[in-house]
């Protein structure tokens, strides 16, 4: 009976709940699932983005060939060991893309950088899929008034790094789609972060982030894109993200029930 109740929970959350034991200790079937889980997470943190693969899929989503950079880390050992190396750009010179096809002025309202954080495996998995949602989600939401830059894919980056990316860019608002560390019940999670008018020294205070985007289990490409849509809405009204930009994506919802 007490088997057929977890059975059932099981069901509903990626949690490890239930798992019973033998004897003093888990089950067999319990200890080598944590070990694969575990496995799974360290190989998401060491495998290294390929560019070259997720470039082409990037491109499919028609923002344009994108563009690429990378940070003063120069191996995935570096970047986890010196965090501040990840968030300073090793060079920028690949920025320059003139602003060709983005609007009369030549400058885009909005920036979008793919970098592949503590899960390249995410950004993979994920990224190109998150991406043309977004794109659909601000073109609906925003109009022919929003405007996007050519993607931009960092390697061995943080999410920081962007800001450097964001003002050479000269956008007014910058999302970072990075992949998230990997836990034991999830390795290719993804998460969002915008930062309005980006510029190096910018704090965590002053972005907003939408976060664990990875489905089937996790938020859906669609349900993430209506937030970060609604997001860029409300800092360009606002003139700031961060603390004083809430989410409100789900008001009409609340306001019906």
């Amino acid at each position: 009976m007490v088997g057929d109740l977890w059975s059932s929970l099981r069901t509903t959350t990626q949690a490890r709940i239930g798992l019973g034991r033998a004897g003093d200790a888990l089950p067999t079937r319990r200890v080598l699932e944590f070990q694969a889980a575990h496995a799974a997470a360290r190989d998401a943190v060491h495998e290294p983005l390929d560019v070259d693969v997720l470039a082409p899929a990037v491109a499919a989503v028609g923002l344009g060939e994108p563009l690429r950079v990378t940070s003063r880390a120069t191996s995935r050992a570096e970047y986890l060991r010196r965090p501040d190396l990840g968030r300073q750009p090793a060079d920028l010179a690949g920025l320059a893309w003139g602003g060709a096809g983005v609007g009369a002025g030549g400058e885009a309202q909005v920036g979008i950088v793919l970098a592949d954080g503590l899960s390249p495996r995410a950004l993979v998995d994920h990224g190109p899929g998150l991406l043309a949602a977004i794109v659909a989600a601000l073109r609906a939401a925003l109009g022919d008034d929003c405007t996007i830059a050519p993607p931009v894919i960092a390697t061995q980056a943080r999410v920081a790094l962007a800001d450097h990316v964001g003002e050479a860019l000269g956008v007014e608002t910058l999302l970072v789609v990075i992949g998230e560390r990997p836990g034991l019940s999830v390795a290719d999670s993804l998460g969002i972060y915008l930062t309005h008018h980006p510029r190096p020294g910018r704090s965590d205070a002053e972005r907003n982030c939408v976060s664990n985007v990875h489905p089937p289990d996790g938020l859906s490409y669609e349900r993430a894109a209506a937030v970060v849509a609604g997001l860029v809405r409300g800092a360009r009204e606002l003139g700031a993200s961060g603390v004083r930009l809430k989410d409100s994506s789900l008001a009409p919802e609340l306001a019906a029930d």
